[in-house]
């Protein structure tokens, strides 16, 4: 698996690059080698409370979520990818 981690207008803090290799370490298990998990993080809307957005996309999936923080998108987004990368997975054994 190839992680790509992309933020825009923003340096990522070394906390939050840590928080972001251990959630993404579980999704070994559903990943082939060749696999890119590309994460892009940007503030939106910074007037606002819910402001920080992650799109994660792995092959042709796609989940968008705008939460309080990073880590919370990010978690969000990873779990509505991985109910469908296992459905993928039994469909290609």
């Amino acid at each position: 698996m190839k992680l790509s981690v992309q933020p825009l207008n923003f340096e990522i803090a070394k906390q939050l690059d840590d928080f972001i290799s251990k959630k993404t370490a579980r999704f070994g298990r559903h990943l082939r080698e060749d696999d890119e998990l590309n994460i892009r993080l940007s503030v939106v809307k910074p007037a606002t409370i819910l402001n920080k957005q992650a799109d994660v996309r792995i092959g042709d999936l796609f989940a968008s979520k705008t939460c309080d923080t990073f880590e919370q998108a990010i978690s969000e987004a990873l779990e509505a990818l991985e109910s469908r990368l296992e459905k993928r997975k039994e469909k290609e054994q």
